[in-house]
C-alpha cells in the first residue's frame, strides 16, 4: 500500500474543511498528506493521524447523489457512526481534542477493556478515545 492508503478509512464530508484539517492538526497531530481545491473548498484531503488515514472534503450537497454523504450539520448535529481513534493515552488525547475546541461527549472512564471517552469535533463528527488494557502475563 502506498502512504496514503489503508485497508480502510472513513471518509468525512464537513463544512469548512480549511479549520477541519486545522483542528484535526491541533486536536489529534494530524498530519497533512495532500489538499485538493474545488470550487474555492477542500475537494479532498488526506490527513495521518496516530498511523491511520482519514480522508475528508467539504460538503457539496449539490452532488450527494454521487458523494452519498452529507456533513452532520446538514443531518441536524447528528452523526451515523464513531471514529474510535486508539491511542496511548486517552486522557491526554481526549484533553488535547478539548483544548483544541472539541465538546464533551463522555468523559473519559475506565471501562473493562481501558480507558475511553468520547468527543465531538466542531464539525460533528464524533470520536471515541481509547487505550486499551495491557494483557495480564499468564
Amino acid at each position: 500500500m502506498s502512504q496514503t492508503t489503508t485497508a480502510i478509512a472513513p471518509y468525512l464530508s464537513v463544512r469548512r474543511g480549511a479549520d477541519a484539517i486545522a483542528f484535526y492538526k491541533a486536536a489529534f497531530a494530524a498530519e497533512e498528506l495532500e489538499r485538493y481545491e474545488y470550487m474555492e473548498k477542500i475537494g479532498h484531503a488526506t490527513l495521518r493521524i496516530n498511523g491511520g488515514i482519514i480522508n475528508l472534503a467539504d460538503e457539496f450537497p449539490e452532488h450527494e447523489a454521487q458523494i452519498g454523504n452529507v456533513a452532520p450539520e446538514t443531518l441536524g448535529g447528528r452523526t451515523t457512526f464513531t471514529i474510535m481513534l486508539y491511542v496511548d493515552d486517552a486522557d491526554t488525547w481526549f484533553d488535547r481534542a478539548i483544548a483544541a475546541g472539541a465538546a464533551s461527549v463522555r468523559d473519559c472512564s475506565d471501562e473493562f477493556y481501558g480507558r475511553h471517552g468520547k468527543v465531538r469535533d466542531p464539525f460533528g463528527h464524533v470520536w471515541g478515545l481509547v487505550t486499551l488494557k495491557t494483557p495480564a502475563a499468564d
